[in-house]
């Protein structure tokens, strides 16, 4: 599921490229933002499929290797243990990863070089192989295999991030949460399953959904307004020697800390800086952190920032 801080991040995305194109239309940048949500979706199932490619992979080397002029012993008597790992089968029968997958037009029949690829890189590795020679069987023990297959080989491939990156310009940024979630998707899995329940997006509560659309509003109607907050306690830089990138993200914080009123003013500073870090200039945390902490004290002294609930102006 979405956490708070993605949603920062994609607000912030498409503010650096609103700003960017010179302020172009709100409406359109709004669209575009949830749009950007919405792809991650398309990311998720793409990811799980990914795994159950691999099944149809191994599946093709077994009937190549039976189809041989010459067959081997080890060819007419295969090792079958990857194929029939049990939480991998839940997941290539699953009814509703398949409708899910036709719904929104997701599959890899095009890209058919990458998954063999992926193959390649699998049974090459010594996770593989290990697994493959172990005489342990299990339920428990296939799960562990698949996820540390999934955690420590697919989603570190240099070419899956590639072709995520040619696949949407929205994608760059998302892997790490698609990719939590497809491993919580198959630790999901249990003995008893004969399908997999696919995760949501969003939070089954509307509050995140507001939440994103307030931040996003806010910040582009309140933008002159903070920037004068801001301007107030930059005095001795000229504004446009400030990066955009810690222009936007110090308008985003003061908007969120005026208008959230359930996010306490200390998550508000915390999670600005640490997104500083990320994207903007190795100075600009110390930078934001100064001048926050000034906007937020004179802003809570002018009365224009007020919270509710214990404890949330901490």
């Amino acid at each position: 599921m979405l956490t708070r801080r993605h949603l920062r991040i994609k607000v912030l995305q498409t503010l650096y490229s609103f700003y960017q194109d010179g302020e172009g239309d709100a409406g359109k940048a709004e669209k575009e933002l949830f749009f950007s949500i919405d792809k991650m979706e398309e990311m998720y199932v793409y990811l799980l499929q990914m795994v159950v490619e691999m099944q149809g992979a191994a599946i093709d080397k077994i009937e190549q290797g039976r189809n041989k002029q010459l067959p081997s012993k080890e060819d007419l008597h295969p090792n079958t243990k990857f194929v029939t790992n049990r939480p991998l089968r839940v997941l290539a029968n699953s009814k509703t990863l398949k409708n899910k997958r036709e719904d929104i037009s997701v599959s890899w029949a095009d890209d058919l070089d990458l998954v063999k690829k992926v193959f390649k890189m699998l049974i090459e590795t010594d996770d593989y192989k290990e697994f493959m020679e172990s005489e342990e069987r299990g339920f428990d023990h296939d799960k562990e295999f698949l996820l540390r297959f999934l955690k420590r080989h697919i989603i570190n491939y240099p070419q899956l991030h590639d072709y995520f990156e040619e696949k949407s310009i929205f994608w760059n940024d998302d892997l790490d949460l698609i990719a939590s979630m497809t491993l919580k998707t198959i630790k999901s899995i249990n003995e008893d399953s004969d399908d997999v329940e696919l995760l949501p997006l969003w939070k089954p509560e509307d509050d995140e959904k507001d939440f994103v659309t307030t931040l996003f509003r806010k910040s582009l109607a309140d933008a002159e307004e903070n920037e004068l907050v801001i301007n107030e306690f930059t005095k001795n830089w000229e504004l446009d020697r400030i990066a955009m990138m810690d222009t936007i993200l110090m308008k985003m914080a003061i908007a969120e800390a005026r208008t959230i009123s359930s996010v306490p003013i200390k998550v508000t500073m915390n999670e600005y800086i640490e997104l500083s870090k990320y994207y903007s200039t190795p100075k600009s945390n110390g930078f934001i952190n100064g001048v926050l902490d000034q906007a937020f004290a004179k802003l809570e002294n002018d009365g224009l920032i007020k919270k509710t609930g214990r404890g949330l102006m901490q």
